[in-house]
């Protein structure tokens, strides 16, 4: 019997392990990296990293050379990396332990060694409870509490994180391409859950279909490249794996019960649960199976959920609003069903947020440019980043005027796209902006944005971005809450404020469609446009390809019921002008 070849996960924690060997060994901070970035990309890429590296392919994946591909094959061919073999016999297992706890990592792990001789999850825990953590520099008693958490959660082992939605629909709308093609004439397969409703990441990819071969359809997922494993399959559907690490669940419909089953795994859960409870008070019981009436004994099935919501007396709930937020007195048809017609990528105009080679960017202006104006926009804001970023190629202001005039020129010898001189003008801890008045006011757009200094308290950064929300030149904030999904919480600020003050002031504010930031959430964006503040929904693009990320934006706004009139990039560019601060000066 032939063994099976690692999986991406395996493969991916081993070269995450050397990594945090390397780091405990204090190795430079460059291999420490190149490592914990190779482990990365195993773990999200869609086909199966073993099969390439046998093909002595894994160097066409990011990050992966020559030396990375030698080990990954030395891995399956032995079970171990060399390197860490020889790295593990330098420390004690427990060590090794530690460095998997939340909140510690190698770098504090060999702090703790060296200072108080701690080598295993058991001496840490002495530790702390001794309280001798807190006088370790760098750490205290917060520290101390954390460790603690950690070790009596049981959280020795890293969890493994949701996807996010961008890398999930990637995977998932290769599986449906790939199953389509395998199922042949009238399959159709589509997606369901967490996906669907275009949640910021998700544990799984539920998948749906309807075809005249449902036992060859289920057996045809072991074919596809970005299948690891499948663990059954038969005619009502299949489970399996991705080389991703995500879980699949092929479902199987009948083409008169599929709307059913297509809202049933949809969800959410709590939105399913708030539907059954309603129907229930109108003598219906609602499955995935069909509509059982108590007053008649029969079940009905719907081909579409538009079918299954009529029974329901509801008007159809768009995906993104399944949520359980109002969205069943909502769409009461007894009522006048009141559910609003959501924005959608078409109703975009015109993206107010992107960058160049000027900054951090990968692409001119003209590229950028043309970009745009095959996507259909009728504008395109240049906003590289400003004099005090950080990160990157920062703007001078000698430079932005330089660039004010490359963009103007572009505009004018550019046809059928019109280009905005801005920029993404980093916000200081006072809340001062990093360019002088005089030269903001040659800008055609002014987004701020907060960059660094995050630690503030709750009190400093409302201040903080209240004081930009009030500068005259500012039109909008960016990424208003410095989230990461899953990997950065937002910073402390009170949000009802902000709201208020944008409100006030007329200052927009950004749905940041970089699906890392998703910022503000769907439901930070309809707290604000029920505040009154207009949405302004980009892409963040750092390159032509990520001015996709408008998707995501988009998504957000969806999630969180906003339509064409909340968001300002929806207008042609003579009616963004009159809008908010700019039509009070």
């Amino acid at each position: 019997m032939v063994k099976p070849e690692l999986p991406n996960a395996d493969i991916a924690d081993a070269l995450q392990e050397l990594g945090d060997l390397y780091e405990l060994d204090g190795a430079i901070v460059h291999r420490v990296v190149a490592y914990r970035t190779a482990a990365k990309t195993v773990r999200e890429a869609s086909v199966s990293v073993a099969g390439l590296a046998r093909a002595g392919r894994a160097t066409e994946l990011p990050g992966i050379g020559d030396t990375l591909q030698e080990k990954i094959v030395a891995l399956l061919d032995t079970g171990t990396i060399p390197a860490a073999a020889r790295l593990r016999a330098k420390f004690p297992a427990g060590l090794i332990a530690i460095t998997r706890l939340p909140g510690l990592g190698p770098k504090r792990a060999r702090l703790l060694h060296a200072e108080l001789g701690i080598d295993s999850p058991q001496a840490l825990r002495d530790a702390a409870l001794a309280q001798r953590l807190r006088g370790v520099r760098g750490l205290g008693p917060k520290f101390e509490a954390g460790v603690l958490a950690a070790l009596d959660a049981g959280a020795a082992e890293r969890a493994a994180p949701r996807v996010l939605l961008s890398k999930a629909m990637t995977i998932g709308e290769a599986l449906i391409a790939g199953l389509s093609e395998r199922g042949g004439p009238g399959t159709h397969v589509q997606l369901a859950g967490s996906a669907r409703r275009q949640a910021d990441s998700v544990k799984d990819l539920d998948l749906i279909a309807t075809t005249p071969r449902p036992t060859a359809l289920a057996k045809s997922l072991t074919t596809l490249e970005e299948v690891e494993s499948v663990t059954s399959a038969g005619s009502a559907g299949a489970r399996g794996r991705t080389h991703a690490g995500i879980a699949i669940d092929l479902r199987i419909a009948k083409p008169s019960q599929l709307g059913n089953l297509l809202q049933h795994l949809t969800g959410s859960a709590r939105h399913n649960a708030a539907l059954r409870e309603s129907a229930v008070r109108s003598g219906l019981h609602v499955s995935e199976y069909g509509l059982l009436d108590d007053a008649n004994g029969r079940t009905r099935t719907s081909a579409t959920e538009a079918e299954l919501y009529e029974l329901l007396g509801l008007a159809y709930i768009e995906p993104e609003l399944r949520e359980d937020r109002g969205e069943l007195p909502a769409a009461r048809l007894d009522r006048g069903a009141r559910l609003p017609a959501l924005v959608r990528a078409q109703d975009i105009r015109g993206d107010l947020h992107c960058h160049t080679i000027a900054s951090d960017g990968h692409n001119t202006i003209g590229e950028m440019a043309a970009a745009a104006r095959e996507r259909g926009y009728e504008y395109l804001a240049i906003t590289d980043h400003s004099a005090s970023h950080g990160f990157g190629n920062d703007v001078s202001p000698e430079e932005l005027r330089r660039q004010i005039e490359r963009v103007r020129r572009a505009s004018a010898r550019i046809e059928g796209i019109e280009l905005l001189a801005g920029s993404e003008v980093n916000i200081l801890p006072d809340g001062s902006l990093d360019y002088e008045d005089e030269l903001l006011a040659d800008l055609d757009w002014v987004i701020a944005s907060v960059h660094t200094a995050f630690a503030m308290s709750e009190q400093q950064m409302t201040e903080r971005m209240i004081a930009a929300i009030e500068h005259p030149r500012v039109r909008a904030i960016g990424h208003p809450t410095g989230r990461l999904i899953a990997r950065r919480a937002p910073y402390a600020i009170d949000l009802e404020a902000v709201f208020a003050a944008a409100a006030r002031t007329g200052t927009m504010l950004e749905i940041n469609g970089n699906p890392d930031r998703r910022d503000l959430s769907d439901v930070h964006a309809r707290a604000a446009v029920r505040a009154g503040v207009m949405i302004v929904i980009d892409s963040d693009a750092h390159r032509v390809a990520t001015l996709e990320n408008m998707r995501w934006g988009v998504a957000s706004a969806r999630r969180g019921w906003l339509t064409p009139a909340d968001v300002a990039n929806t207008r042609p560019l003579a009616e963004l002008r009159k809008l908010g601060k700019q039509a009070r000066q």
